[in-house]
């Protein structure tokens, strides 16, 4: 059953993904001021990070738009809601960022190469990248109903998650702009409490994070 405790849960994470909207409203521009001394290169933490992340938010904005389409329960409606504008947002700003910098959105090097990963191994099918669902993940999701698309979709988000927050600690650690790192802690902190939420909404559901 799906009641306050729910909402109570669902509404701490709305604050902390706020928060990171709130700060990032003039993202775009102070990037500019921040970097202006020494703008990344092409193939710099930064713009590594701004273009992976785009491609990983891409994936998730995609999911959720899916789900909203394949349930009716109100509490993963509002959670799919919420993931995909914070991420489509924050994915306008990382490439919004490369183009501030003069610097290609694409590169022929691997996926993670600027955190030392770029010779690990894709799990195919569309999955770039740590936490990536397959093509054939996205296609099942697009297939299921109600209470299956529920717990699927809060499993691939979790695993989605989880590899997004591993790529933004990266960062953390090797970013050199300032507004970047900000950004990226940001998702590290609103992007746990999620996981924590949908740990719940799975319980609530009568299962697991795993398979």
């Amino acid at each position: 059953m799906h009641g306050w405790s729910g909402a109570v849960r669902f509404a701490g994470v709305a604050v902390a993904a706020a928060g990171v909207l709130v700060a990032a409203g003039a993202i775009t521009y102070a990037v500019a001021e921040d970097g202006s001394a020494d703008t990344p290169t092409a193939g710099s933490a930064d713009a590594g990070f701004a273009r992976d992340m785009a491609v990983h938010h891409q994936q998730a904005v995609e999911m959720s738009y899916i789900v909203r389409d394949r349930t009716k329960d109100v509490e993963v409606r509002r959670l799919a809601y919420d993931i995909a504008q914070t991420q489509a947002n924050q994915r306008g700003m990382l490439l919004g960022w490369l183009d501030l910098w003069g610097l290609p959105k694409v590169s022929a090097d691997p996926p993670m190469t600027w955190m030392g990963m770029g010779d690990m191994p894709s799990a195919g099918e569309g999955s770039l990248m740590p936490g990536m669902a397959t093509d054939s993940e996205m296609k099942k999701l697009g297939t299921l109903n109600g209470k299956q698309a529920e717990v699927f979709y809060l499993r691939l988000m979790t695993e989605h998650h989880r590899g997004g927050i591993h790529m933004a600690k990266g960062c953390v650690d090797k970013c050199t702009v300032g507004v970047e790192k900000r950004l990226a802690q940001g998702m590290v902190d609103a992007q746990q409490s999620e996981i924590d939420l949908m740990a719940g909404m799975l319980k609530e559901r009568g299962a697991k994070p795993g398979s």
